[in-house]
């Protein structure tokens, strides 16, 4: 059996110290995959990421969702109406759908802008996951989501808490107070949401929000049972606003970097109609530059950076020969900066996906949503959502960091690519700017 290289020092004690270094360092000193420890390995470079992700036969995600099906008496969900849950909620997060909605996101994107304090040093996270969370739970729940927002905004607490390091590993099955509570506003969650379920099914007034599209009958399972929609609805609720959350982040830090990238995005940006709620795809569509920042920021700092998979059976990988059980840890952090994808890879550079070789569909040049079978649901309306909040940000604003040698905030590593405690000053830009200067 051929083995890949394994990294001198490694294993989880160092990995746990510093996974970015480590991850670096391996994708450089030992190649495209690397061996953390016995059975543990790390896909590094674009394309056996890429591979893994897209050999889901072999390598099939862990089934671990943070917010299992509830105790019910039919049981646990089939295969069927876990199929079911998937193709019903496509129907409303595809690219078309999110496309024919535009003008419902834009304007919590413009609220976001509205109320962010000007002339002092703010910590902008918070208020920017509240305003993402009020957009996604509204395209999720349209009408109803001032009812559901509260649920969902404890839902996201129960996963902090869940994910949270912990010295011990306990097994799944142990209720500790993170899990108890986790069920505890899951079951909140769902006894608000039942009521609305069985409302618009009696009145017969689905509604075009997700919601709506998930109570449509389809012509090939029929009516999704009740529950199989109030089990798969508060995992979608909380990803709607958790990865944009992250991603919010790093994207204002690098409008206040990057103030010529920031004009850049204010010149389009002054094209978009005065009121936002008429605000098309069309619209969407000329922010490429936009788009384009967006993207690069998430190559370079991709929140779900690490993906973990398993080896269903014996199988090659990168010349490799990886044993049935093992674990498989896919990292686009290192395969977007993969020099042979990517010149310059460490360079901030926007420009580099608005040319016909900068497409993010070539195999392995773009994995922040994920690829294959298990892609990112939220893809399209996660890009729409960064997209528009990055346009009205810089639309209004210029950003700056608070003055001294020292980052005024702290990344984190453990489940996501984030930033802590981040503080930006923002100023009005004056009213004489154009998109001519």
């Amino acid at each position: 059996m051929t083995e890949p290289p394994r990294l001198p020092g490694g294993g989880f004690a160092a990995w746990s110290r510093d996974r970015l270094a480590l991850a670096r360092r391996g994708a450089e000193e030992c190649g495209d995959v690397w061996q953390l420890e016995p059975g543990v390995y790390v896909a590094a470079a674009a394309a056996p990421c890429e591979a893994v992700l897209r050999r889901a036969q072999d390598f099939p995600k862990a089934s671990s969702p943070l917010f299992p099906p509830l105790k019910r008496s039919s049981g646990a969900p089939t295969p069927e109406e876990r199929a079911h849950a998937h193709a019903a909620r496509m129907r409303g997060l595809r690219p078309q759908a999110v496309a024919a909605r535009i003008g419902e996101i834009a304007p919590g994107t413009a609220r976001f802008v509205d109320q962010w304090p000007t002339g002092q040093d703010v910590e902008i996270l918070p208020p920017a996951r509240h305003a993402l969370a009020e957009i996604g739970v509204r395209y999720l729940f349209s009408e109803d989501a001032p009812t559901l927002l509260p649920f969902a905004s404890q839902l996201f607490l129960a996963r902090e808490v869940l994910v949270r390091p912990s010295r011990w590993a306990w097994p799944r099955w142990i209720p500790t107070p993170a899990r108890r509570f986790r069920t505890r506003q899951q079951v909140a969650f769902t006894n608000a949401l039942r009521p609305i379920v069985r409302r618009r099914r009696s009145s017969g007034r689905l509604g075009d929000d997700m919601l709506g599209q998930m109570l449509r009958p389809s012509s090939r399972y029929g009516l999704l049972p009740e529950e199989a929609i109030l089990d798969t609805l508060p995992g979608i609720t909380v990803a709607t606003f958790e990865t944009p959350s992250r991603a919010a982040g790093w994207i204002l830090l690098h409008l206040a970097r990057h103030p010529q990238a920031a004009d850049r995005v204010a010149a389009e940006a002054a094209l978009l109609p005065a009121d936002p709620a008429a605000t098309t795809s069309t619209h969407l569509d000329s922010l490429q530059y936009t788009q384009a920042l967006v993207r690069e920021v998430l190559r370079l700092h991709p929140p779900s950076w690490l993906l973990t998979r398993r080896a269903r059976r014996r199988t090659q990988l990168a010349g490799y020969t990886i044993d049935a059980g093992s674990t498989v840890l896919v990292c686009p952090y290192t395969a977007h900066r993969d020099a042979r994808e990517h010149s310059e890879p460490d360079r901030f550079q926007p420009e580099r996906w608005l040319d016909d070789s900068g497409s993010p569909a070539r195999p392995g040049v773009f994995l922040s949503f994920g690829t294959g079978p298990h892609g990112c649901e939220g893809a399209a309306l996660a890009m729409a959502m960064l997209t528009l909040l990055t346009a009205q940000t810089a639309r209004r604003y210029r950003l700056s960091e608070p003055p001294g040698p020292e980052p005024g905030y702290q990344v984190t590593t453990f489940e996501g690519l984030a930033i802590v405690g981040l503080r930006l000053r923002a100023t009005l830009r004056s009213r004489g700017w154009s998109r001519f200067q």
